[in-house]
């Protein structure tokens, strides 16, 4: 596994209560040999590394990693005890990934809605786009 591109970082305020610490935000493309599951599992060991503990949902963390996108196709798996699917369900509204995936992929289309990303980003609020800072 290896890192083709990577976006600048991208802070915004915790959600839902943003009273709590900002998180830092970023979005890498990357080319891997290793199968979705692999993958996943792969990146949830390496947020165990870095020092991801369980906690309640929402709460603020060490490190989250998300698989945005796995060869444009969609996926529903059960990996052991989690279910991973593939494009995140909701990354159409989350300004955090859509502006750094823009940043290293301005042609990417979601690949269940067939949505461009600037068509994605044309409907969050404006609000979504003018809290989010470029680091």
């Amino acid at each position: 596994m290896y890192i083709l591109k990577s976006s600048s970082f991208y802070e915004t305020p915790s959600w839902p209560n943003t009273k709590l610490p900002k998180y830092l935000n970023i979005v890498l493309k990357i080319n891997t040999d290793l199968s979705l599951p692999n993958l996943f599992l792969n990146l949830k060991n390496i947020e165990k590394l870095i020092g991801r503990t369980p906690g309640p949902r929402n709460s603020p963390r060490v490190c989250d990693i998300d698989i945005i996108d796995y060869n444009q196709k969609n996926y529903s798996i059960k990996i052991k005890k989690d279910f991973l699917i593939v494009p995140h369900p909701r990354l159409s509204a989350r300004n955090f990934v859509l502006l750094p995936l823009f940043e290293i992929c301005n042609h990417w289309k979601h690949p269940k809605t067939k949505q461009k990303i600037t068509e994605l980003i044309s409907k969050l609020p404006l609000s979504s786009i003018t809290g989010i800072k470029v680091m």
